[in-house]
C-alpha cells in the first residue's frame, strides 16, 4: 500500500475535482438565474378586513395582473438563495464530552437589489405590497394571509435551463432601504434594495440525481483501499492454497 495507492487515490480526487469541468451540467455561475415573485392573492374573506379591505391590495393586484411582477422580475440586478441554520442545545453528559441537541431551524432575511426606471415603479412596487401590511393611511394593520406571498429562485445553466431552484413561502418586503441622490455626475443606474422576510423555503428542483447514482469519491476511495489490503492478504497466501480462490 506504498505510491501505487497514494497514485491512484490522487488521480481519483484530481479526477473528480475536474469532472464539473467536463460534464454536461458544467459549473454553476451566480450570474444565471431567475428570480419570480408572486404577490399576495387575497385575505381569509372579504369581510374579514384584510387585503381585499384595503384600497392598496387592489393597486397591487392590478400592478401584478399588468406585468408589475414580470417587470420587478426582470429588473432583479441581485438576490439570494435563502441559508438554513439548525439550532441546538447542549446535552451536558454524565461522563465526556457534551452532545448538541438539535431542537430548532431558523430561516435568515435575504435580500436584492433592483434597477429602478425614471418613475421608480419597482420601489413603488414593494411599498405597496408593505402597505397591506401596514396601511399608512389609517395605520391598520393588515391580517397575515393578506400581505404575503412567494418567491422563487432558480439557478441557470448557459441555455438558461432551470437546474436549482427554491420557493419562499409567506414572504414579504420587511425593510426597502434608503436611496442616495447627489449632484455628483451619475455613472451607475440608480437601483433600491429591499430585504425579505419569510416563514420556510423549500427545495423545488426537477431532475435532481437519484440515491442509486455514480460512487462518490470517498466511496471509491475506499474501494482502492478494498483492493490493496485484498492483495496484501493474498500474497501472504501459499501458492497451493491461492487454488481455492
Amino acid at each position: 500500500m506504498g505510491s501505487s495507492f497514494i497514485e491512484k487515490v490522487g488521480s481519483i480526487v484530481l479526477t473528480d475535482l475536474l469532472a464539473p469541468l467536463r460534464d454536461d451540467d458544467g459549473i454553476g455561475l451566480p450570474s444565471r438565474y431567475e428570480v419570480i415573485f408572486s404577490p399576495p392573492i387575497g385575505d381569509r374573506g372579504s369581510n374579514s378586513g384584510g387585503g381585499s379591505t384595503n384600497p392598496f391590495f387592489k393597486l397591487l393586484f392590478e400592478d401584478s395582473n399588468n406585468g408589475g411582477s414580470r417587470d420587478i422580475s426582470m429588473q432583479c440586478n441581485s438576490f439570494q438563495f435563502p441559508g438554513r441554520n439548525l439550532d441546538s442545545t447542549p446535552y451536558d453528559m454524565l461522563q465526556g464530552p457534551a452532545r448538541e441537541i438539535v431542537n430548532d431551524i431558523t430561516m435568515s432575511e435575504i435580500s436584492g437589489t433592483f434597477y429602478c426606471h425614471n418613475d421608480m415603479r419597482e420601489k413603488i412596487m414593494f411599498e405597496q405590497w408593505q402597505n397591506l401590511a401596514y396601511a399608512p393611511a389609517n395605520k391598520s394593520i393588515g391580517w397575515y394571509d393578506s400581505y404575503v406571498g412567494s418567491i422563487t429562485i432558480y439557478n441557470l445553466d448557459q441555455n438558461n435551463n432551470r437546474k436549482y431552484g427554491v420557493e419562499l413561502e409567506e414572504c414579504f418586503p420587511k425593510s426597502i432601504t434608503a436611496q442616495e441622490v447627489t449632484s455628483d455626475q451619475a455613472t451607475a443606474a440608480q437601483t433600491v434594495s429591499v430585504s425579505f422576510s419569510y416563514r420556510n423555503w423549500i427545495n423545488i428542483s426537477e431532475g435532481m440525481k437519484k440515491a442509486s447514482g455514480p460512487l462518490g469519491t470517498l466511496d471509491r476511495i475506499q474501494g482502492v483501499l478494498a483492493n490493496q489490503v485484498e492483495k496484501k492478504l493474498l500474497s501472504k497466501i501459499p501458492k497451493v492454497l491461492k487454488k481455492l480462490f
